[in-house]
């Protein structure tokens, strides 16, 4: 089924002020035009019905009426007709007669229920009615009657006017057409108050939509100038506290954050130099555990091993704060791929078999060495202490999906993927697998990392301008793709 796209706010404002305009419209017309026909058609009625009477009244007949005598009085009432010619018909007892030469002496417009309203009401009674074609007639029927002691007796004649009504429906159409002619036109004209109202309803939507893109955009200071005092300038108001509340806290926040960033840097710089005396003297007293008792040399490994965990975390916070002051920087070199990767994993001692490698040879980017080795380094490391082995480590080229603007998605990128044997990545996880200090196991509260090993990846590919992606291997196991380019710009 075709489902048809949603009117914009300006479309249903005019289609609404039109259609109340249309409501009105016809509403009114259809109200004036009752009231007019029912004016025009009374007039007609009361004096056809009061020219009828006085006619009547004012014949004087003698009683029993003969033909002849009935007759005459038809003919002088047919004369007389008032607002129009009329056709007159008289009945007395079995006597007909018309004031219509050679015409019916009955007409089929004086209905039986007529009749009978005329038997019952000496001041006589009306009907609108419509011939065969649908003219319009007035049917009026007035009896013949005496005053007696102040009352009206009927003396069995009973007389018929039909009056047609042709000029009243004229006059009746052509306010219909008048009618019909002036709605066009009317609606059209309502056409521009309805676009000034829409405008004046809608400027401050726009405006509204203007600010709240640019305040999606990070312009925290923008604000909105309010008009009047209506539903719209209380939602400008309401747009303007919150956009300060929202400005506000977020400067709290980024002051907060920098002052935790400055504070890890402070804290990392200041612990580098106690920690190399700590380092060198521990690397002293591991040459000489062999010759101490079993509780002191494991008591002195122990203290080995959190020292260098303590450097290795320091260090990590070295670098994320250069990362975080803009301060990193790339030496690029002409690198040849297979070379770097086997040297990382020599330097490691990872070729014991726990990873394998598809290293096509002659593949070279321009790659800064020893940021390539750290990124290399801590995703094979963390495949190997969060995963199973076999890890496997292989190098490609070929079209990627390109890290900027201007990068092109059928340019050669460099894509080295790192898929691990073990579980896989569980879906809750995935998006915060880069986050800095991030634990997948909540109760796991020490590890053997720093926690910062990927997300100084990721740091460190950016910096190349390539990306890096996290994901679970068809077969199972994690993935991570690494895509640069094959020509980095520093």
């Amino acid at each position: 089924m075709r489902r048809f796209a949603p009117l914009g706010l300006r479309t249903r404002l005019i289609a609404a002020f039109l259609l109340v305009a249309a409501i009105c419209a016809g509403t009114t017309a259809a109200l004036t035009y009752q009231q007019a026909r029912n004016a025009i058609l009374k007039q007609s009625q009361d004096t056809a019905v009061s020219t009828l009477r006085d006619l009547v009244d004012s014949q004087i007949t003698q009683l029993p009426m003969p033909q002849a005598e009935l007759q005459r009085v038809v003919g002088e009432l047919g004369k007389r007709g008032q607002p129009h010619p009329w056709t007159v018909y008289g009945e007395y007892g079995k006597l007909r007669a018309t004031s219509n030469q050679g015409g019916a002496t009955t007409s089929p417009l004086v209905s039986e229920q007529l009749r009978r309203q005329v038997n019952t009401n000496p001041h006589g009674a009306f009907q609108r009615v419509k011939d065969r074609v649908g003219a319009p007639y007035l049917a009026v029927g007035m009896p013949a009657v005496f005053k007696h002691n102040g009352d009206r007796e009927a003396t069995g004649a009973v007389f018929y006017a039909v009056v047609p009504l042709e000029t009243e429906q004229t006059t009746v159409d052509a306010m219909v057409d008048a009618a019909k002619q002036g709605a066009v036109p009317g609606l059209a004209i309502a056409i521009v108050p309805a676009l000034l109202a829409a405008r004046s309803v809608l400027r401050p939507v726009r405006d509204m939509r203007k600010a709240a893109q640019r305040l999606g955009r990070g312009r925290l200071d923008t604000r909105i100038e309010v008009r009047g005092a209506d539903e719209l300038a209380g939602l400008a108001r309401t747009f303007n506290e919150t956009a300060r509340a929202l400005e506000q806290s977020v400067s709290e926040l980024r002051e907060a954050e920098v002052r935790a960033r400055r504070f890890a840097a402070d804290v990392s710089h200041e612990l580098r130099t106690p920690l190399a005396g700590m380092l060198a003297v521990t690397e002293v007293l591991d040459e000489g555990a062999e010759d101490l008792d079993p509780d002191t040399a494991k008591a002195l490994r122990l203290v080995s091993a959190e020292t260098g965990k303590l450097a290795v975390l320091v260090e990590d916070l070295m670098e994320i704060s250069r990362f975080d002051a803009r301060a990193a920087e790339l030496n690029l070199d002409d690198v040849d791929v297979a070379e770097a990767v086997t040297k990382t994993l020599e330097r490691r001692h990872w070729t014991d078999g726990r990873v394998r490698t598809a290293l096509p040879p002659g593949v070279r980017a321009r790659l800064d060495p020893r940021r390539f080795d750290v990124v290399l380094a801590n995703l094979v490391g963390n495949a190997l202490r969060h995963g199973e082995a076999p890890v496997l480590v292989s190098v490609r080229t070929g079209p990627g999906a390109g890290a900027g603007a201007g990068a092109g998605a059928d340019a050669e990128r460099l894509l080295i993927e790192v898929a691990d044997s073990g579980p896989g990545i569980a879906p809750e996880v995935l998006p915060h697998i880069f986050d800095r200090f991030f634990k997948a196991d909540a109760a796991r509260t020490r590890s053997t990392g720093s926690g910062l090993g990927l997300a100084i990846t990721l740091e460190n590919v950016r910096l190349h301008g390539g990306t890096l992606r996290a994901a679970n291997g068809p077969a199972g196991g994690a993935l991570f793709v690494l895509d640069l380019p094959l020509e980095a710009q520093a």
